[in-house]
């Protein structure tokens, strides 16, 4: 998501906003309820007690702990701009970028983790083989020049086949990351050159123009018909951050579709327009498909706006025309994902002021909410509260008050190697203790799947009989003698076993033992007890 070695995001480093200032796991909302067990009618062969796993608003359900969510987003995001995740390099053989994605993989496992971000689409070009746009250089080091093997069927089915959600991320608008680089034959911005801005040295499409949102609208629906993505991601990018100063030149589009709007409002019209006109082409291609974005941290600030936040930093509203509000208003998004990179009280943008603002942005809203967190900024000296361990630790707790934030994302994943100030060991230890279920892609949208079927507990195995259209399994263990509420959090939530592995699992501990069966959406079904 940031693009290190020439920037790390505008947004990311403290001393940005600062300076704006003065100019094998899935999961359920803290708080939900759950029926308890015994409280539905006997499976249908008359053997099986189930337990209904899902939440409830009728009396009599099982009260929750949010240290335990049942269903709680965990990703990281991969990038593969300037090589920041992966690969690691330019021009590595596919086997070593097979081992170096997969190191990725185990390492969110590890952490308990349930999703990654991978950056598809840099700057108009492909981490997959496209007709459309050219082959990225940051796969070969050549713009264009083919990597000898397609990576996204890959990349996609090693993340499921570990429980993780794949999120295909693309940047809408960066057509190239220079604008003096030579582009390579059949590149959009070279058969449309009339598409592009050049602006402080790097190539831009248009927003303004409806022939590139309908560009970007193709590039993206592509992508999701012809790979088993789980959603579509947009990070922060849109028009481009305040750099130099200079203006960007789009002032023949503004003439010609203004229509007498002023340049800021025709700006975010325009990006308005193409969020709405990707979701519907997201949820048209793919229909468990989710889309959403992960803007800037602060929509607008109190002195420019009373609905605005009580911050000090740059405005995404006012600077990128980026009006998440709007979104969430509209529902064009499934899901906000604001990037929240600075530590608890930061006098331009405090953690505490922003995750509360934007919980309640989203408060009445079919909009969900998870949290972008600096992973990458652990340890940085130069703001005290990084150089401690327990700041990020801090932002999860600090959450907990919120039951509007159902999950938090870290930037990135080469950090979850470095494991900076051993943050890690400390949110799994403090927070991620048990697995999660990620939350269901798209509510509403299917019924439960059948329960599981055949669950035997032997010889310290616990064994079930494979469930068609089954994505996952998760395995829940009771020890006290009142089993009513095993599935209402994650407290006796073992593990969850992606479907692609033999349907068994390692009983290792005494208590009475439940299964049941996620679909590709993240549906639960009832829990079958062993016998």
């Amino acid at each position: 998501m940031t693009e290190r070695r020439q920037v790390v995001r505008p947004l990311i480093a403290t001393t940005v906003i600062a300076a704006a200032a003065v100019g094998a796991a899935y999961a359920f909302g803290p708080g939900a309820q759950a029926e308890k067990v015994g409280s539905t009618a006997n499976a249908k062969d008359g053997r099986h007690q189930v337990v209904k796993a899902e939440t409830l608003t009728a009396t009599g359900a099982c009260a929750t702990s949010a240290k335990y969510p049942k269903r709680q987003l965990r990703g990281v995001w991969i990038a593969t701009v300037h090589n920041v995740d992966w690969p690691s390099k330019p021009g590595l053989s596919p086997d070593r970028q097979r081992a170096e994605y997969l190191r990725i993989l185990d390492n969110a496992v590890k952490r308990r983790l349930n999703a990654v971000f991978f950056q598809v689409r840099p700057a108009s070009d492909a981490i997959y083989r496209s007709s459309l746009e050219p082959w990225s250089q940051w796969l070969t080091g050549t713009a264009g020049r083919d990597p000898g093997w397609d990576p996204l069927p890959f990349l996609v089915e090693e993340a499921h086949k570990r429980g993780l959600q794949f999120h295909a991320w693309f940047n809408p608008y960066r057509a190239a990351d220079s604008a003096s680089a030579k582009l390579p034959a059949g590149h959009p911005a070279r058969l449309h050159p009339d598409w592009v801005v050049k602006h402080e040295g790097k190539l831009y499409y248009n927003p303004g123009l409806p022939e590139v949102r309908d560009w970007v609208t193709k590039v993206v629906t592509d992508v999701v018909q012809r790979y088993d993505v789980d959603g579509v991601h947009f990070d922060d990018y849109f028009y481009p951050y305040p750099g130099r100063g200079t203006r960007f030149a789009d002032q023949a589009a503004y003439k010609k579709y203004g229509k007498g709007l002023s340049l800021a409002d025709w700006r975010r019209r325009n990006v308005n327009d193409l969020v709405a006109q990707i979701s519907d082409a997201v949820h048209a291609a793919r229909p468990y498909a989710v889309f959403g974005i992960s803007p800037f941290g602060i929509w607008r600030n109190k002195a420019e706006d009373p609905a605005g936040s009580a911050t000090k930093g740059m405005s995404a509203y006012d600077s990128i025309y980026a009006d998440a509000k709007a979104w969430i208003k509209k529902g064009s998004v499934d899901y906000v994902m604001p990037q929240l990179y600075w530590p608890r009280g930061f006098a331009a943008a405090d953690y505490t002021v922003l995750a509360k603002w934007w919980a309640d942005a989203v408060k009445g809203t079919d909009v969900d909410l998870y949290i972008g967190q600096a992973l990458y900024r652990v340890g940085a000296t130069d703001t005290p509260a990084w150089t401690k361990a327990g700041e990020l630790p801090a932002h999860l707790t600090l959450n907990r008050k919120h039951p509007e934030i159902s999950g938090d994302v870290y930037f990135s994943a080469a950090q979850l190697v470095r494991n900076p100030l051993g943050v890690l060991d400390r949110i799994v230890k403090e927070h991620y203790t048990r697995p999660a279920l990620p939350p269901v892609l798209r509510p509403g949208s299917t019924s439960a799947p059948a329960a599981p079927r055949g669950v035997r507990a032997a010889s310290g195995t616990l064994t079930w009989q494979a469930q068609p259209g089954a994505q996952a399994y998760a395995v829940y263990r009771v020890t006290g003698k009142d089993a009513s509420c095993a599935t209402a959090d994650a407290r006796n939530l073992l593990a969850v076993v992606p479907a692609s592995a033999a349907p068994q699992y390692a009983a290792a501990g005494s208590g009475a033992y439940y299964v049941t069966t996620l679909d590709r959406l993240g549906n639960e079904s009832a829990a079958t007890p062993a016998t």
